[in-house]
């Protein structure tokens, strides 16, 4: 293989896979021309296109040139390994279901691998609703459903009673105050009717101290917060009550109807008659129920609900946790909503919509960009670390038109530093960040700047290569960076690809949320990205580029003379593209090979942004399975009609 021309290669010897149908004597003979040239990623496959190789069975074995230097002992090792390959004949349809079946399994392997503990049961739920809501929902866009926003004082079961009417566990709910601080949405139905339910903060008033702020809101001015100085600590801490209040009322504004949630065990107390006041003042017009949570036993619910009269609305008491009394309380939200119709062609197939998780530790910037992208304040943004407590979902269409499904979520720290906390909120804000991984298309791992690439930063990398998830890396507060030139940004991504060696495939785009710039292109590379992640290759090039490869450098020789060698190659899934190479052993294939082939296929056939995965299956694995599958098929014998297991 030699350079010609502007930069093409050139092959002057043939290709060194060769497919021979057992059933004609001519393509025996038949060697493949040498390819002239070709401009990768798109290669010249004209032999290979040629040959039909779906209804024939086929041999095929790797035939590496040898080298001058090896002299005659290669090409007699050579040619005894290639006389034990002339014999093994596959189906290529065969080996395709095989390919399939090898991606099942490391799949379910790796999934095994990294699934957290909590995860089964939401699962469950999860799956469970999307069966409920498939038959009875009519795909009609989130934007369209009436709201139902859920209001009230901190630590009376909002987000409890949200995970009760969306399904699964969406919300972070623990026995502490001030969990919940941005608004969360979810799909929820009874009947006929579908609706969006909104989650909010818990509403506090303004003439609380700035001690009781930091008691309701479980607020630490301390931890999280080295090089801040005390008075901008104290600042951002008075400022918080009014921006959790300030998302409620967005909630309330969209809302069609209310529903505002008191703590019955506690009984009526001065917070609740305010925010009952300040309903009544601005939201008269919109229907509002109330809820008297924490009532588990009906007949003692009663007694709880009823001294909330007072409050000028009938009381309905109800329990978040078991349930009691919700299909009362959903019948109720139902009457003050408006049916909304869903569209017209039911058989419209829907538009993937690709999600985008936004991670990183703590105080990079996240939510800031997610505030620029969507062009308002969707998400708390302040110094205080651990602002951010769930994985806040928002739709997002881009300039393009193009739409996605932007998760912020919380600050991911070291477990030692959690253990530290000893906060069980702060573990859980975490593990939701590590789902949003898992349910996300393209993650953005966001760095900042001036700050050093840390070590949790590279455990973060590790974990998105090995979900399989695109990734692009976003360098925010870019304007921190000071004396720039046209240098810095090269000598800043030599930086990260050294520090961050499992995502050297990974785009990098430097942003500066605060000011709006440069957060356009998150969109742009996530969209470029998802392109690459859905891409496949057909067999004919795929194979060529391998062949291609392994001719330019073979696979290295063990000491007892043998040679790795690849009879056929096959992508069996998309996002992420992963590659089924079976060979003779797969043994003889090296991590160092193996690393070798998947640059080669990132070189040649591109994949910009998303992991690669390249699986490897022997051949005497593959004949050992079909001994048993033929073992077992010789051991069944009919009985009666039915087919049992002959002694």
């Amino acid at each position: 293989m030699s350079s010609v021309g502007g930069g093409e290669l050139l092959f002057t010897k043939p290709l060194t896979l060769s497919c021979i149908p057992k059933v004609s004597p001519f393509f025996s003979s038949f060697s493949s021309p040498p390819i002239r040239s070709f401009s990768p990623p798109f290669l010249s496959v004209s032999f290979l296109s040629s040959i039909s190789t779906s209804s024939l069975p086929l041999r095929c074995y790797a035939a590496s040139s040898p080298s001058e230097t090896e002299g005659e002992d290669f090409l007699d090792a050579e040619e005894e390994d290639i006389e034990s390959d002339e014999e093994y004949a596959f189906d290529p349809d065969a080996l395709e279901l095989e390919a399939k079946h090898a991606v099942r399994e490391y799949s379910a392997s790796l999934s095994h691998q990294l699934k957290l503990e909590d995860e089964a049961s939401d699962q469950k739920d999860s799956s469970r609703k999307q069966k409920r809501s498939k038959s009875t929902t009519r795909n009609i866009p989130d934007h369209l459903l009436p709201r139902v926003a859920i209001v009230g004082r901190p630590n009376v079961g909002k987000s409890a009673l949200f995970n009760r009417l969306v399904g699964g566990n969406r919300a972070i709910v623990v026995d502490e105050p001030g969990v919940t601080r941005d608004r969360l949405y979810g799909r929820s139905f009874w009947g006929e009717y579908e609706f969006m339910v909104v989650d909010t903060g818990g509403v506090l008033t303004l003439s609380k101290t700035q001690a009781n702020y930091s008691e309701e809101l479980a607020v630490s001015t301390t931890i999280g917060m080295d090089g801040i100085p005390r008075a901008s600590r104290e600042a951002a801490l008075a400022r918080m009550p009014s921006m959790i209040e300030r998302q409620a009322t967005a909630a309330v504004e969209e809302a069609s109807v209310i529903l505002f949630v008191v703590d019955g065990q506690a009984g009526l107390t001065a917070a609740d008659v305010e925010i009952v006041d300040w309903l009544r003042k601005n939201y008269s017009s919109k229907s509002i129920i109330l809820a008297v949570n924490k009532c588990e036993s009906p007949r003692k619910g009663i007694m709880q609900a009823s001294e909330f009269w007072s409050l000028g609305f009938s009381p309905l008491p109800i329990s978040a946790l078991s349930g009691t009394g919700t299909g009362e309380l959903l019948d109720l939200v139902c009457s003050g909503l408006q049916k909304i119709e869903g569209p017209e062609h039911r058989d419209e197939i829907e538009i993937y919509v690709p999600a985008i998780a936004i991670v990183g530790r703590p105080n990079v910037g996240k939510s800031s960009i997610l505030n620029a992208l969507l062009g308002e304040d969707r998400t708390i943004v302040s110094p205080i670390s651990g602002t951010t407590r769930d994985a806040i979902d928002t739709e997002f269409t881009g300039p393009d038109g193009q739409k996605f499904r932007l998760i912020d979520t919380a600050g991911i720290r070291r477990r030692a530093a959690i253990a530290s906390l000893g906060s069980a909120t702060e573990a859980l804000s975490v593990n939701r960040a590590f789902r949003a991984i898992r349910r996300s298309d393209v993650v953005a791992l966001v760095i900042e700047a001036m700050a050093c690439i840390t070590e949790q930063d590279c455990r973060i990398a590790e974990r998105i290569e090995k979900e399989g998830k695109g990734c692009l890396i976003v360098v925010n507060k870019w304007d921190t960076i000071p004396n720039k030139n046209q240098q810095t940004a090269t000598y800043y991504e030599q930086d990260v690809r050294e520090k961050l060696r499992s995502l050297q495939w990974a785009p990098i785009v430097y942003s500066t949320a605060i000011a709006g710039h440069g957060v356009e292109k998150i969109t742009v590379a996530a969209s470029t990205v998802e392109n690459e992640r859905s891409r496949r290759l057909s067999t004919a090039i795929l194979n060529q580029v391998v062949q291609e490869a392994i001719a330019f450098k073979p696979p290295p020789r063990t000491r007892g003379g043998r040679r790795g060698r690849v009879y056929y190659c096959t992508q069996a899934a998309i996002r992420p593209p992963t590659f089924v190479f079976f060979v003779n052993d797969s043994k003889l294939f090296p991590e160092t090979y193996r690393r070798y082939m998947e640059k080669q296929l990132r070189s040649d056939a591109g994949f910009a942004g998303t992991p690669i995965r390249l699986l490897w299956r022997s051949r005497r694995k593959l004949e050992k399975d079909e001994g048993k599958a033929t073992r077992l098929q010789a051991n069944i014998a009919p009985r009666g009609g039915k087919l049992a297991l002959a002694t």
